[in-house]
């Protein structure tokens, strides 16, 4: 019997986190909280939901412990509660991968330039970036740069890049990065920066990726 009482207490613990997960907008608020943390107002025009639907969201994912808050003055900003949190969502991000055709299919309706050209690897450019033989661009909103980003990363938000474009480096591969596997940010800047006759490719996978496989990063205090 108590083998029978321990699993009825333990389960509906471990399907508070089930349930959290089980809503695709929520999971989208995870995605954009790995990169870094932000108010209800800025995740609502991100989502593009509603700030009350938002909040909503963001209670469930609280009521799961799945996210923290604190206070900048008298706004609220929420974040990941720890690393475990962003590991889960990777896990379960690779889970419909593998499981999932569709996740693949769509893969291939929106990023079809990374037949043509491979991303650069998470250790190949480990090493470039060891070796000084990279120009590393991070295509993400300032915001999420200066939460964290790559060593040697230089901020050039995407809308930015055809403004600042002449000023990067001919003789270096450029290696753009963004907010992961399934964010277009990189994907634009390469085309781009290709079609302007520089050396360009993207990193496999993005930020989150990096960050959770325990790879040296610059983090804000």
């Amino acid at each position: 019997m108590a083998h029978r009482e321990v699993k009825d207490r333990l389960y509906p613990q471990f399907a508070r986190i089930g349930a959290a997960l089980s809503s695709e907008k929520r999971l989208e608020l995870l995605d954009l909280l790995a990169q870094a943390s932000r108010n209800v107002e800025a995740l609502a025009e991100e989502t593009g939901m509603s700030v009350a639907n938002t909040s909503r969201h963001l209670q469930a994912l609280l009521s799961a412990r799945i996210v923290d808050t604190h206070r900048q003055g008298t706004r609220v900003f929420y974040s990941l509660a720890d690393d475990s949190v962003l590991r889960l969502w990777l896990a379960l991000r690779d889970v419909a991968e593998s499981r999932l055709a569709e996740v693949d299919l769509i893969s291939r309706e929106f990023f079809p330039a990374r037949e043509q050209w491979p991303p650069v690897s998470r250790p190949d450019l480990q090493r470039l970036i060891d070796e000084s033989r990279v120009r590393l661009i991070d295509v993400r909103p300032r915001l999420e740069y200066e939460s964290g980003h790559l060593p040697g990363a230089m901020p050039i938000p995407i809308e930015e890049l055809p403004a600042v474009m002449r000023e990067l480096p001919r003789d270096l591969p450029i290696v753009a990065y963004c907010r992961g596997e399934y964010c277009l940010f990189a994907d634009e800047a390469v085309a781009l920066l290709r079609k302007n006759g520089f050396q360009a490719s993207r990193l496999e996978g993005g930020w989150p990726e990096w960050l959770v496989e325990g790879r040296r990063t610059i983090m804000s205090l």
